[in-house]
Formats: structure tokens, C-alpha cells, sequence
């Protein structure tokens, strides 16, 4: 009964969150200056066009109508035709999606493979070198710009040294692998194709790296601060006495415990990660979701936006849905006091 309470809460959540980010998203995207219709028509096209495209996107009608009709449409899975591509927003969403997401998932393996030891090592010598080092590398990845550490990377290790490429998903040339999952790592690999996937792997490192590290220091930091509540515990002391390595008390005991309360941080980070990525796929060139809600945006192409914003904003829902549930797997604790 708690779990289907904990549900329908959740559920109805998801129902006022997508409703309001609408309602925000469409307000904004409104009060931009421009007109889509003139940019469509062009600088030289009569007023007589500017209307005629203006009436067919239905742009002529009340502020309250076109959102009105919006939401109809949305509740049918209708997220509108994109003003610039003249495709289903949806559809162009699926295409571009899975390029955000490996990349998401790509930079949140990275944040959580460094960040965590990183924690760790912090919290085990705190206050001493290390835990000085690890709290200016998560200082730094906090504060640390995005488009900035992203084009300090591309003028290394493209311009000067030459290792890496500095844009796109693969060489120019290189066709894609057949598309399986939308990952080139995958399908590349699915289609045996090890040159493929190694050149899509490349590509990934740099975008990788400036979007991962960026959220780094908020992993590093979060795990730092849970090691340092459960070192400090009865438990801990009394596993020590019973003659346990002190190594073996952290890494079988303390990180486990303290894993649990980083649980939140790390699903909410591949969330921001999905936002965060429109400045890094800009600046790399990749093409995913956020450079298409960038062009989407100087095109004034107001259900493109939309369709991003409640897309991103469902997924940021349902990973708040999965941590919820994850507590009760990790820790019945929780499911037993609900």
C-alpha cells in the first residue's frame, strides 16, 4: 500500500511538473523577440506571406488558444512540428536523443569512476594532503565552465598535440553503424566493426571529459561528506576491534553505508547531465539534442524548445521515481518505515 501511495504521488508529480515547465517554457519562448514566420519567409517576402505563414503555424491565434491546442496535442503524444525542420518534434527528438544520452552516460561513468575514489581518498586522510588535493579538483570541476574547459581542450589535444578529434561523433567519411540501439560504441560493436568503434571513441573522450568533470567535483564532494558521517560511527570502531584491515572496514563497510545517501546525487546528476550537455555538444559539434534546442532557439522554433524542455523534465521525474524505489532495494529500512 506505501509503495502504490509513494506511486500515485510520484505519478501525479510528473503530471504537474510537465504541465509547468509548459507553462514556462511556452512564456518565455513568447516573449523572445522575433518572429519565426519572418524568419521562415525570409527578409525580402511580403507582409501578405509573413501572414499566410503565420496562420498556418497558427501563430495568429490568442496566446491562451495556442496553448491550449499545445496541450491537447500533448496529451494525444503530440509534441507539435517543428517550425524549422518541418518534422514531428518527437521525431526529431528520438533521432537526436540517443547522441545526448551516450554522452550523458559516457560522462556520468567518468564522474562516478573518479569521483567516488576521489571521495573516498578524501575522507580517509582528511584534512591532510590528499584530502587538499581532492577538495581543489572538486573546487575546480564545480566552478569550472563548461564551454570554457571544453574549448581549452579542443586547442590541446586537437590544435597543438594532435591526439583526439575536436568535433562530431565520427571521422568525416566514416558512415555510421547500423542503427541498433542509437549508440555508436554499441552498434559499432554489434556490427563487429572495431575501427568504427574505436574512432566513435575518440570522438567521445574530450565531450566526455569537459561535461564529466564539470560534475565531478559534486560527486567527489557528496561521497567525501558520507565517508566522513559513517568513519565517525560506533560500527566502524567495532569492526576495527574485531581485527579488520582498515581497508576492508571502508571498502566492505563505511562506502557501502555511505553509497546510499549518494544515491540521490548520482541519479540526479545524469539529469543535469542531459541539460549540461547542450553548452558541451555546442561547442563540440555534437550532434545531439542540445545543439539542435541551440539552432531550435535562433530559429525562434517555439515546440522544438518545448518539446526538449518536457522531455528532459520527464526523464528528471522518473529518475526521481527509480531513486525512490533504488532506497527501498538498497536499504528495506526505508519501505518498512513508509
Amino acid at each position: 500500500m506505501a509503495f502504490l501511495n509513494m506511486l500515485r504521488k510520484r505519478l501525479l508529480g510528473l503530471l504537474l511538473v510537465v504541465v509547468g515547465v509548459s507553462l514556462i517554457t511556452f512564456t518565455i519562448s513568447h516573449l523572445i523577440p522575433g518572429d519565426p514566420a519572418r524568419l521562415i519567409a525570409g527578409d525580402r517576402a511580403s507582409d501578405a506571406i509573413v501572414q499566410n505563414i503565420r496562420h498556418q503555424l497558427g501563430l495568429d491565434l490568442p496566446l491562451y488558444q495556442q496553448y491550449g491546442r499545445y496541450m491537447l496535442d500533448l496529451l494525444h503524444g503530440d509534441l507539435g512540428t517543428s517550425i524549422r525542420t518541418s518534422r514531428p518534434v518527437l521525431e526529431d527528438l528520438q533521432n537526436f536523443f540517443p547522441a545526448t544520452l551516450e554522452l550523458a552516460l559516457a560522462a556520468l561513468l567518468l564522474s562516478v569512476l573518479v569521483g567516488v575514489p576521489l571521495g573516498v581518498l578524501s575522507a580517509v586522510y582528511h584534512n591532510r594532503f590528499i584530502d587538499q588535493i581532492a577538495r581543489t579538483l572538486a573546487v575546480t570541476g564545480i566552478s569550472t565552465p563548461a564551454f570554457w574547459l571544453g574549448l581549452g581542450l579542443i586547442l590541446l589535444f586537437y590544435g597543438n598535440l594532435g591526439w583526439l578529434p575536436g568535433s562530431g561523433r565520427l571521422d568525416e567519411g566514416l558512415e555510421p553503424p547500423p542503427t541498433i540501439s542509437g549508440f555508436y560504441l554499441i552498434d559499432s560493436l554489434l556490427a563487429g566493426d572495431l575501427p568504427l568503434f574505436f574512432n566513435a571513441l575518440q570522438h567521445l573522450i574530450l565531450p566526455a571529459v569537459t561535461l564529466g568533470f564539470v560534475n565531478l567535483g559534486v560527486v567527489a564532494r557528496q561521497i567525501r561528506s558520507a565517508m566522513l558521517d559513517q568513519l565517525g560511527e560506533d560500527y566502524i570502531r567495532t569492526a576495527r576491534a574485531y581485527g579488520l584491515s582498515r581497508w576492508a572496514v571502508i571498502l566492505r563497510h563505511a562506502l557501502p553505508n555511505a553509497l546510499i545517501p549518494s544515491v540521490t546525487v548520482l541519479g540526479l546528476t545524469l539529469g543535469d547531465l542531459l541539460y549540461g550537455a547542450v553548452l558541451t555538444e555546442t561547442v563540440f559539434a555534437w550532434p545531439g539534442m542540445g545543439a539542435y534546442v541551440v539552432k531550435s532557439i535562433q530559429a525562434l522554433d517555439f515546440p522544438a524548445v518545448m518539446g526538449f524542455a518536457i522531455l528532459v523534465s520527464f526523464i528528471y521525474v522518473l529518475l526521481n521515481m527509480a531513486i525512490d524505489l533504488l532506497y527501498r532495494v538498497i536499504d528495506p529500512r526505508i519501505g518498512e518505515v513508509n
